[in-house]
């Protein structure tokens, strides 16, 4: 995810077992372990992140009706319907139960109550950025499965997000047939979006997944995107919030280029830096 965090993370290293799956129990999730495998949360006492079954989010039962149900936050996921990103998934991992089960999970988790901007309309957001992206990928596919899990966990806690979501990737890919090697690459390209300043040249999965994941700078919807990103973050006072705010986007705007791949810095660079440009003179102006 772009780090629009204020400047207040929690530094808690993870422990415990992988988030579990979504449910209707409402309980806290145990934390997930920062080295090693993840454990398999099926055997693990993990039940879903408290936010999950909050504010009406429907459980999953798993298959096809629970991936067919209507979306808690109004039914359209950005370029297109819940139904468009059923078939997505499935056309990209299969159309066994478990990975029914699996897409079903993740849409749940897409659409907690507390999310603002890290919601459906995101992740369906990237996808098509990747979409546009498709040629630059060393393994498409493997940066469509990071996309659905780069923030399926969200509680906005830096760090501790893309690790939980890495260790969910790990837990669950492997009982829906995904080979070892991409299952590893998934969640190698989840914790890259922790910090895009890591990606390596030569990265071209990572280029294409961070360059999608920025995508939103360039976009028409920029002023929805800052709103929805304050409305995550309400309980931190304004003055700090856009401290913090202004820091990220000096940081980013100091960058030589925001894109890695040369389609996207074609595509959104400029439109970008103006909209970022923009929003940071008008906090410097409060």
């Amino acid at each position: 995810m772009i780090d629009d965090r204020p400047p207040t993370p929690d530094t808690t290293t993870p422990t415990g077992p992988a988030p579990g799956p979504a449910s209707a129990t409402g309980a806290a999730p145990e934390h997930a372990t920062a080295a090693g495998p993840a454990p398999d949360p099926a055997t693990a006492a993990g039940p879903a992140p408290q936010h999950a079954t909050a504010a009406g989010a429907a459980p999953v039962h798993g298959g096809a009706a629970a991936l067919g149900a209507g979306d808690a936050n109004g039914g359209e996921a950005g370029g297109g319907s819940r139904g468009e990103l059923v078939r997505g998934w499935a056309g990209l991992v299969g159309g066994s139960p478990a990975v029914l089960a699996l897409g079903a999970e993740l849409v749940a988790r897409w659409a907690e109550p507390h999310r603002r901007y890290h919601t459906l309309a995101h992740l369906a957001a990237v996808l098509t950025a990747i979409d546009d992206l498709a040629a630059e990928a060393a393994d498409l596919g493997a940066v469509r499965l990071a996309a659905w899990f780069h923030d399926a966990v969200y509680d906005g806690r830096a760090g501790w997000d893309e690790e939980r979501s890495a260790q969910l990737a790990q837990s669950r890919l492997p009982r829906c047939g995904v080979p070892a090697g991409r299952v590893a690459e998934v969640a190698r390209l989840v914790r890259l979006t922790a910090a895009h300043d890591t990606l390596q040249p030569g990265d071209r999965n990572g280029a294409v997944l961070c360059d999608a994941d920025l995508a939103v700078l360039a976009g028409p919807g920029y002023d929805d995107y800052t709103r929805a990103i304050r409305q995550e973050y309400d309980h931190v006072p304004d003055a700090l919030f856009a401290q913090g705010r202004a820091a990220v986007l000096r940081r980013l705007l100091a960058t030589p280029t925001l894109y890695r791949t040369p389609h996207a810095r074609a595509l959104w660079e400029e439109r970008a830096r103006a909209n970022m440009t923009a929003e940071l003179e008008a906090l410097e102006a409060t």
